[in-house]
């Protein structure tokens, strides 16, 4: 980053609430690289965006060849499933032989790589960022693989080492050797005795046949090795003949074993030298697992790419929340994106409940919150102004093992907010004091709209109270809500359905985008017509109606 910031951009909550972490949680990273650098994601923030321009550059190379090239990428992510995290091998490489399962790993990751490299660097050419090209190892993995069969293998080939390849040709012709005498053996005790025996020098004698078992007992080249409650099994007793060629064998597999162990210090030794590239490697593989990841993710929610821009501000054509767009797509519901322009200052919103306005905060910070961390926007268009910290206050926030009320705790959190708000804040809080009497909570609406915007956060805040947002600096806005619907259409539909429908339907004629209103206009009545429209008596309603004139 451009600019180092000790303080997280957002606590856990606020990326919890604005669903920016349930975005986060629904990336599929293929590789433990990749896995690893999503757990290390970190916000770019004010001074970075010419850094953060350059990498969305990158990913959008990635992700339309993403969109061109489907069968490629699924080949790419079946090498990243199996590309192992080497850490700790390329550190025990310095220190000591590196395993078979180790050697194995490792070639496979050269394997891997190099086919990840062969297809992005074919279908890219010049076009691949620097970002995601990988360094050459084949000369590497030649060394791991000299016969170049590329199997997904490993073993010391007899090419590793001369010695090698001699001690193994020795202990294969004293097998041979071995072998070859106790078939002479068998051949001959048949012969002899008319019995048979097993091709592994077995005579497997049931313990009903007495004779037979006699017979077996009286011979000085058998002898009894295992039984079970049916039979007993007489195997070759060796004699000195297969002894010798035993001890010999038993001398040739330590030998065998010793050169092994010094063709592991060779090749260790090579992969130690090229523990730099491996690790480099390594990280590339885990930006190209997570950037794909993103890269698929924007392709199947319609994510854009936001621009970033030096001034602060949020610009968002046609924003989604997406946690709530999939629920939505789920029941084969439509959402209702909301455009929304906000800088420097206050803006406030309001509408009546069911109006959607804590889901257009929940969108709001979670695009400016994406945008930070180098992910794709839910929305038609973004223009992004990075900021230096984010806080989001929605929903109730009861403490009750800490005795505190919902109003209590918001004041706790509000008081947090102040404290920690530095230049290029986004604050974005639902309903502030709403959990106090009306006089007070207006009184401290205003304070606090008032204190924001005197400084150089961009604040967005919803609130009930009529003309509780007023004074240079702040905004306000207001969901559209029932202001077009067809209500006669609309009380046709709802006088057949029962209550769970009644709502459904109410919510597919609320318009849930927001427009400007000159000054601090009266909230439209929409509380008063869903409550008629619900089947409110309407000598309350016109009561109600009478006590706001």
């Amino acid at each position: 980053m451009s600019t180092e910031f000790k303080r997280p951009l957002a606590n856990p909550r606020s990326l919890s609430d604005t669903g920016f972490s349930y975005v986060i949680n629904g990336l599929q990273t293929h590789s433990s690289y990749g896995a690893k650098a999503l757990k290390a994601f970190i916000p770019f923030r004010q001074g970075g965006e010419a850094e953060l321009s350059a990498l969305f550059g990158d990913m959008d190379v990635i992700r339309a060849f993403s969109l061109e090239n489907p069968g490629l990428v699924s080949e790419i992510l079946s090498c990243l499933c199996e590309c192992k995290e080497m850490g700790l091998s390329l550190q025990r490489c310095m220190e000591g032989n590196l395993s078979m399962v180790e050697l194995f790993e490792i070639k496979t990751f050269l394997l891997r790589t190099e086919k990840i490299r062969n297809i992005l660097e074919s279908e890219l050419g010049a076009s691949l960022p620097e970002r995601y090209r990988l360094r050459v190892t084949t000369p590497l993995l030649d060394v791991l693989d000299p016969q170049k069969e590329r199997f997904d293998t490993f073993y010391i080939y007899d090419s590793f080492s001369e010695k090698l390849a001699k001690l193994r040709k020795e202990r294969k012709d004293l097998e041979l050797e071995l072998r070859r005498t106790q078939k002479e053996i068998r051949t001959r005790l048949e012969a002899e005795h008319g019995f048979h025996m097993t091709p592994k020098f077995e005579l497997i004698v049931p313990k009903a046949n007495k004779s037979l078992m006699e017979l077996a007992e009286s011979i000085s080249e058998l002898r009894r090795e295992e039984e079970d409650y049916m039979t007993v099994v007489f195997k070759l007793t060796p004699n000195e003949k297969i002894y010798e060629l035993q001890r010999r064998g038993e001398g040739l597999a330590a030998l065998i074993e010793d050169e092994e162990d010094i063709v592991r210090a060779a090749l260790t030794e090579k992969i130690a030298e090229q523990r730099d590239v491996l690790a480099s490697n390594g990280e590339t593989v885990g930006r190209i697992d997570l950037d794909l990841a993103k890269a698929l993710y924007a392709n199947e929610h319609n994510c854009v790419r936001p621009q970033i821009v030096k001034e602060h501000i949020i610009e968002i054509v046609d924003g989604r929340s997406l946690e709530l767009e999939d629920i939505l797509n789920a029941k084969g519901k439509r959402y209702c994106p909301v455009s929304v322009n906000l800088s420097d200052g206050v803006t406030a919103i309001t509408g009546a409940n069911m109006g959607g306005k804590t889901v257009s905060l929940k969108m709001i910070g979670q695009v400016a919150l994406l945008a930070q961390y180098a992910m794709y926007v839910p929305c038609a268009k973004a223009r992004i102004g990075l900021s230096n910290f984010v806080q989001v206050l929605i929903g109730d926030s009861q403490n009750l093992q800490r005795g505190l009320s919902s109003f209590g705790s918001e004041m706790e959190e509000l008081k947090e907010i102040l404290d920690h708000a530095v230049d290029r804040s986004i604050i974005i809080i639902d309903e502030i004091a709403s959990g106090t009497n009306p006089s007070e909570g207006l009184a401290l609406t205003r304070s606090f709209i008032s204190y924001f915007s005197k400084r150089p956060y961009i604040s967005l805040v919803t609130t009930h109270f009529d003309h509780a947002a007023v004074g240079p600096g702040v905004k306000n806005l207001r969901v559209r809500g029932l202001a077009g619907a067809d209500f006669k259409k609309l009380q046709k539909e709802l006088e057949t359905a029962n209550r769970k429908q009644r709502i459904e339907i109410l919510g597919r004629y609320m318009d849930y985008r927001l427009e400007e209103v000159e000054g601090s206009s009266p909230a439209p009545r929409d509380a008063l017509n869903i409550a008629k429209i619900l089947g409110v008596y309407d000598e309350i309603i016109d009561e109600a109606r009478f006590y706001l004139l």
